[in-house]
C-alpha cells in the first residue's frame, strides 16, 4: 500500500468512526427525553418502570389531596377508577388543579410505588381531557365523573 492510499484510508477511518460516535451520542441524547406514558392500572400491574421519567395520568381521586401546612408538598391520588396511584410533589400546582379533574403528571416512580412528580399538568377547562387521560378512561370504560359507559 502506497503513503498516499494509506493516508487516505486513515482520514475514511476516522470520519467514519467520527460519524459513529456523533450517531450513537444523538441516539442517547435523544432517548432521556422520551417520556412515555402510563396510566395507573399500568404503573400498579408494574408496567411502569422504577426510576425512569414517565407521564402518569388520571383523575384526581376526591378527598385525595394533603397538603403540609409548612411546605409546598402535596400528596394527592390519581385513578382511572380501576387502580388508584399516589403521587407526591413538591411545588405550586396550576390553578385549575381540584379533585375529580383529569391531570397528566411527569416525574418517576420510586421503589415504594409512589409516583415522585415534578410537573402537574391540569387540563385547561371543563371539556378537555389530556388525549392520553381520555384514551386511559375509554379503556377501562369509564368516562370522567367515573360512570361506568
Amino acid at each position: 500500500m502506497t503513503p498516499k492510499r494509506k493516508q487516505r484510508l486513515i482520514l475514511v477511518l476516522f470520519v467514519v468512526f467520527g460519524a459513529a460516535i456523533a450517531v450513537a451520542l444523538t441516539v442517547y441524547a435523544l432517548s432521556q427525553n422520551i417520556n412515555l406514558f402510563f396510566s395507573p392500572q399500568q404503573i400498579a400491574n408494574g408496567e411502569a418502570p422504577v426510576g425512569t421519567r414517565i407521564r402518569a395520568g388520571g383523575m384526581v381521586v376526591d378527598g385525595s389531596v394533603k397538603r403540609d401546612p409548612n411546605s409546598l408538598k402535596i400528596e394527592f391520588a390519581i385513578t382511572d377508577y380501576l387502580q388508584t396511584v399516589i403521587v407526591n410533589y413538591e411545588g405550586i400546582l396550576p390553578d385549575l388543579f381540584r379533585e375529580g379533574q383529569g391531570i397528566v403528571a411527569q416525574g418517576e416512580m420510586d421503589q415504594n410505588g409512589v409516583f415522585q412528580a415534578v410537573e402537574v399538568l391540569a387540563k385547561h377547562d371543563e371539556k378537555y381531557m389530556p388525549p392520553e387521560v381520555q384514551d386511559a378512561l375509554d379503556k377501562t370504560g369509564y368516562d370522567q365523573e367515573g360512570n361506568k359507559q
